[in-house]
């Protein structure tokens, strides 16, 4: 007979609660040290100032968007409601005229910065959650598993915070170097955390 989470047993892993609770501190840190990371890269580095570019006509596209009073969202030029009519000559006159883009429109006002980092902390620590969890199970809490562990746990993060970019750049025209360097900060964050895996597994 085998008693409810036998398999858990049977491998010597703790429940997932367990594993959490566990590696909270690890946790915690690795949100922490992702968000330094990232603040120097943006605040010191700056290596993505050069990303946006601005329009030589800003005030004209300001008060042409502005005109049209869009509600904040996702939007593209120039817009096809069906993919059949992609092929129609009067669209595709519309993208050898241009432009062709995609817009992100957010709501009027001045940007709030803590609402941005506090969602950036936040989704950081669920990463690191989900990256702990799936190492805690699959090499469990023995310190002699802690370099397996750091290493999935920065793999799985890289992967969360890196591969995004690169859909961007497929299917929404972000510049490859700009997903380039999303990457290597992504990197960064998987060996920052990795690091702080390795240091404090149980």
């Amino acid at each position: 007979m085998r008693a409810h989470g036998g398999d858990d047993v049977a491998r010597n892993l703790p429940s997932p609660m367990n594993t959490l609770l566990a590696l909270w501190l690890p946790i915690l840190l690795s949100a922490v040290v992702v968000f330094i990371i990232s603040s120097l890269i943006h605040m010191v580095i700056k290596w993505h100032a050069g990303d946006y570019g601005s329009f030589a006509n800003e005030e004209a596209v300001r008060a042409a968007i502005r005109a049209g009073d869009p509600a904040p969202g996702r939007y593209v030029l120039p817009h096809c409601a069906d993919m059949k009519d992609m092929g129609s000559e009067a669209m595709l006159q519309k993208y050898r005229e241009g432009p062709v883009g995609h817009v992100t429109i957010g709501p009027t006002g001045a940007p709030v910065l803590g609402k941005f980092l506090g969602q950036w902390f936040v989704w950081s620590l669920i990463v690191a959650a989900v990256a702990a969890y799936l190492a805690g199970r699959v090499h469990g809490l023995d310190h002699s598993h802690a370099r397996g562990a750091a290493k999935l746990v920065g793999a799985v993060t890289f992967i969360a915070h890196g591969f995004g970019t690169v859909t961007e750049s497929i299917w929404m025209m972000r510049p490859w170097s700009a997903s380039a360097k999303y990457l290597l900060d992504a990197a960064l964050y998987g060996l920052g955390s990795g690091l702080v895996f390795l240091w404090l597994w149980p």
